[in-house]
């Protein structure tokens, strides 16, 4: 398909030889650069506050971990969080298990932790390219390569540590989690649909949490994994359509690029079809009227998304992927009334 005819921002002038900065250079001494264009500034102060009492030079060095696992962009854990939880509430039909829902919780955050590392490594030679990820800790030479495969490990380990306290099904699953999460960041090399690998990434704790509750993995539980890759590819697309410009220039694949200017239509089926999924997913688990409405919502929240990227505004694009946050909310929400009101 061709690529998006939006009209191009007037470029910049380029800073002189003198001045322009060297992909991956140290970071000058006492300096703390600009992290990622696209971090939360609430999130920022939280992490800057909790890290207030360390000494400055492990203050900054601690930032720079943090930021590496997008610890100033929760909206990605979250993301990751409400299918795990629909799916804890589904196996369990009910509040799961405390013991299993603080694993999974837990879990969550130290895989995306964990996947960030991983893809920061992975795209350490493209991201000074992109705008928007140019000052990232591995692009603007804050961390190395070696400190981020470091981390990389150290939170899988403890991700695995968590695993353990479950059942032999769950633990064998994890292993696929795993090499999901590090197959990821390689997808985009070679692939137009990364997003897709994303998404049985991010949804690999669907199957894993009807596992540790249910011991088995039921049909309902393949159809949400199924309806989280779908709505993975969503809200990663609308998130790659803010850098498509620059991944077409670094070679980047994406769905965003692949699906060039027909890319608000191909949205809009796909948004359908996975509230058609999760009608399906509803239908099997039997879940009542307040889930029913959660997806009326739902549908309401995906045409808001769509007339946002209308013009294929960055902005407006980045808005719309963090806006999925609430979408997540609502189906969730959903199905913890259906369930405790039957």
């Amino acid at each position: 398909m061709a690529t998006s005819s939006r009209k191009r921002q007037p470029r910049k002038p380029a800073p002189s030889p003198a001045t322009r900065p060297r992909p991956g250079a140290p970071k000058p001494a006492g300096k703390n650069p600009a992290g990622p264009a696209d971090s939360s500034t609430r999130a920022t102060r939280v992490l800057a506050w909790l890290l207030r009492k360390l000494p400055a030079r492990h203050r900054e060095k601690a930032l720079d971990y943090l930021v590496l696992t997008r610890m100033d962009r929760p909206i990605g854990a979250l993301l990751l969080l409400w299918p795990t939880w629909w799916a804890l509430w589904l196996a369990a039909g009910d509040f799961p298990p405390w013991k299993l829902l603080i694993i999974f919780t837990v879990g969550v955050f130290a895989m995306r932790a964990a996947g960030c590392a991983i893809n920061d490594y992975a795209d350490r030679k493209l991201d000074p390219l992109v705008a928007r990820t140019a000052g990232r800790p591995i692009a603007s030479g804050r961390v190395t390569p070696r400190e981020a495969l470091i981390v990389f490990a150290a939170l899988l380990v403890f991700a695995f540590v968590l695993v353990l306290f479950t059942n032999r099904l769950t633990i064998e699953l994890s292993f696929a989690g795993a090499a999901l999460a590090a197959l990821y960041p390689f997808t985009k090399r070679y692939t137009y649909m990364p997003q897709v690998v994303l998404g049985a990434a991010f949804g690999w704790s669907i199957p894993m949490a009807f596992a540790a509750v249910m011991n088995t993995v039921p049909p309902v539980g393949w159809l949400l994994f199924i309806g989280n890759i779908i709505w993975s590819v969503i809200y990663d697309t609308e998130y790659a359509m803010v850098d498509r410009e620059d991944d077409i220039k670094a070679g980047t694949k994406s769905t965003a690029v692949l699906f060039g200017d027909a890319d608000l239509p191909i949205l809009g089926v796909l948004m359908g079809t996975f509230l058609l999924t999760m009608l399906f997913v509803g239908q099997r688990a039997a879940l009542g009227w307040p889930y029913w409405l959660g997806l009326l919502i739902a549908a309401g929240l995906f045409g808001y998304q769509h007339w946002l990227i209308r013009d294929r505004l960055r902005g407006a694009c980045l808005a719309a992927f963090r806006h999925n946050n609430w979408l997540g909310l609502t189906v969730w929400i959903g199905i913890v009334l259906a369930l405790a009101l039957r």
